[in-house]
């Protein structure tokens, strides 16, 4: 496992799934957020936002490193990852609408769809970074 790849691919991958939560949540879905009591407390700073999606993207990135000969070669491998992992990511947003009080069961769904396009944009991103041995 090349690891100036997996970190740069971490990185990378990142940047580019904070730039598109940003714009899916903070575009797309700001005005149905608003509608619902759930989502009164104070923003946080934007920085940490990144921050932590740099990290995720990290561990991602290696845990998709040590399996990528498991993968087919190029960024399409990469979004087959993205893929597997984004069912993941999908099923585990099913968990708020039964934790959080007012937390609506549609926005679940939302969340899923969301989880899962940057699930493929990260992958597509570690793939085309991290090559195969």
């Amino acid at each position: 496992m090349n690891w100036t790849r997996v970190l740069a691919g971490g990185i990378a991958a990142g940047i580019v799934t904070n730039l598109a939560d940003f714009v899916q949540h903070g575009m797309i879905m700001a005005n149905a957020y608003k509608k619902y009591p759930v989502f009164t407390q104070t923003a946080a700073n934007p920085a940490m936002f990144a921050f932590v999606s740099v990290v995720v993207g990290i561990c991602i990135a290696i845990l998709f490193g040590r399996t990528r000969s498991a993968w087919a070669a190029g960024w399409k491998g990469g979004a087959v990852f993205g893929f597997y992992f984004g069912l993941a990511i999908f099923f585990m947003g099913f968990y708020n609408p039964l934790v959080l009080e007012g937390f609506p069961y549609h926005l679940a769904w939302c969340w899923g769809g969301i989880g899962m396009i940057d699930a493929l944009i990260g992958g597509a991103v570690l793939g085309a970074i991290v090559r195969r041995d």
